[in-house]
């Protein structure tokens, strides 16, 4: 078998059965999640169904300017999905929060497909939107963790902060371990991803391009260069915005302004 196998309206129908049946849980034992998932069902039919008409017609066009703009609005939609899931953040870390996801997207994303994957020409829409769109939605749940970690730790130090600060610590040095902390943090989901990968699940892109009829072992390639990518983009993004957003708990006399919300 080669080639993709076409899945129509009948089969899309069969699949919802899937949501029906996990409703009918929810609703038999009172979870309260029902109508979300009804709701997150059709997001999920319309979202996908739009993205397949646009990426068909930004594939057709073959436009730069238009590649670059598509990623621009992942990136800003993926800064405004991070500050929103930081619970404890203090005010005016949008700007340092789009720099690290900006930084790091961009980068990891020109980098593979410019020099792993090699793509002529440097914008083609069917390499640099896909890759860019798994770097960025992968390593978001990272950047959220470390950003909610960093703040909330800090939050609870407030007493041994304050008492490091009076004692002439510098804004640094009293954060250091919640900053430590917190980068563990957002690099355990990308660790355990990559320790499970290929024994306990066989993840997305390697499956969709054994299903399109790619050898394995060509689809496998793949995988590792995305699972890598993902893993460079956790950790650089997490970096930056870790380290220059710590200082808004921070004002500008150096003393520490964090309300403790836990």
């Amino acid at each position: 078998m080669t080639g993709a196998v076409e899945i129509g309206l009948t089969q899309l129908i069969l699949a919802t059965g899937f949501i029906v049946v996990a409703a009918g849980l929810s609703l038999a034992l009172s979870l309260g999640y029902c109508r979300s998932l009804v709701i997150a069902t059709v997001r999920t039919y319309l979202q996908l169904w739009a993205l397949g008409f646009v990426l068909r017609w930004v594939f057709a066009i073959d436009s730069a300017w238009l590649v670059l703009a598509i990623l621009t609005v992942m990136l800003i939609m993926a800064v405004f999905t991070i500050q929103g899931r930081v619970t404890s953040r203090p005010r005016g870390i949008f700007p340092a929060l789009f720099n690290a996801v900006f930084i790091s997207g961009v980068t990891v994303t020109f980098a593979v497909t410019a020099l792993i994957v090699k793509v002529e020409p440097w914008y083609a829409p069917r390499y640099v939107i896909p890759i860019g769109g798994m770097v960025i939605g992968n390593s978001m749940t990272g950047l959220a963790l470390a950003l909610e970690r960093v703040f909330g730790d800090m939050a609870k130090r407030r007493n041994e902060i304050n008492t490091l600060l009076s004692l002439g610590a510098t804004t640094f040095e009293a954060a250091r371990p919640s900053i430590r902390t917190a980068l563990r943090a957002g690099l355990i989901p990308t660790i355990n991803s990559m320790s499970a990968v290929g024994i306990v699940f066989i993840p997305g892109m390697m499956t969709g391009q054994i299903l399109a009829g790619a050898d394995p072992r060509t689809a496998a390639s793949y995988q590792i260069v995305v699972m890598l990518m993902i893993s460079a983009a956790t950790t650089l993004g997490s970096v930056i915005a870790v380290l220059t957003s710590y200082g808004r708990a921070f004002d500008r006399q150096s003393r520490f302004t964090l309300d403790e919300r836990s």
